[in-house]
């Protein structure tokens, strides 16, 4: 991936990954074989779960009100291979959460990684149905602190503001932390699979009006359907499963 050459370059891509938002609001040797059987039945149990969609049209379901464990890990199935996301709560208790929540509700199960810029990040975290997607743009969560760098692979919500934090999320490709004094708090990083997210299709590029890739406000409205139509190369998170 290309790195930007400037600060400059870097403070226009901040601005666009905020402004572009506003336009919506497991003897051992035998022990580990008798388990494996186990573990590999739960794994396939986890990959069958299907999304909660009492919750995810309900954003008062009871489900939306548990606290995330201190540390987990979150499995991304993509179109280019596997992701684990290690989720660390103290780094943003808030986003944490947030993010728990949402996947063990179903909510990234098919979403687009709509908007992939070269040396930037890979955004995504629009719902493809937009019945989901408009319940949970409504949904803002406050800010958190920032406690540690955007670097490489960490994984943090995007926003258009001050406490405007939804479901969508980015993967930074490198070193963003100019990021960081602008209320963009990581809360999680790839710890396997960094080369699934390097490989998503870039091809796009920024999204419209300023670029030739989607459009967020016609992805919040039409869905899938608009990008598989329009944008059929685009790479999809197929599942998020909570593994640990």
């Amino acid at each position: 991936m290309k790195l930007f050459e400037n600060t400059l370059g870097l403070v226009l891509m901040a601005f666009v990954l905020m402004s572009t938002l506003s336009i919506t609001p497991a003897t051992f040797a035998a022990e580990a074989a008798e388990t494996q059987p186990a573990d590999a039945e739960k794994a396939d149990d986890a990959e069958d779960k299907s999304p909660n969609m009492d919750a995810l049209l309900d954003p008062n379901h009871e489900s939306w009100s548990r606290q995330a464990p201190e540390t987990f890990k979150v499995k991304f199935t993509t179109t280019q291979g596997n992701v684990v996301i290690q989720v660390t709560r103290e780094w943003a208790p808030l986003g944490a959460d947030r993010f728990y929540n949402l996947v063990d509700n179903g909510f990234y199960d098919g979403v687009k990684f709509f908007r992939v810029i070269d040396g930037f990040m890979a955004q995504f975290g629009i719902n493809g149905n937009p019945e989901v997607s408009a319940v949970w743009r409504d949904q803002p969560i406050n800010d958190d602190p920032n406690k540690v760098k955007n670097s490489r692979g960490r994984i943090t919500f995007a926003m258009a503001g001050p406490n405007t934090r939804t479901s969508q999320l980015f993967i930074s490709f490198g070193d963003n932390s100019f990021l960081d004094n602008q209320g963009f708090s990581p809360f999680g990083e790839v710890i396997e699979g960094m080369e699934v997210i390097d490989a998503l299709y870039a091809g796009y590029g920024e999204g419209a009006p300023r670029g030739n890739g989607p459009e967020q406000g016609r992805v919040q409205h039409e869905g899938n359907p608009y990008l598989e139509a329009e944008f059929p190369r685009l790479d999809s998170l197929n599942t998020a499963r909570i593994v640990d």
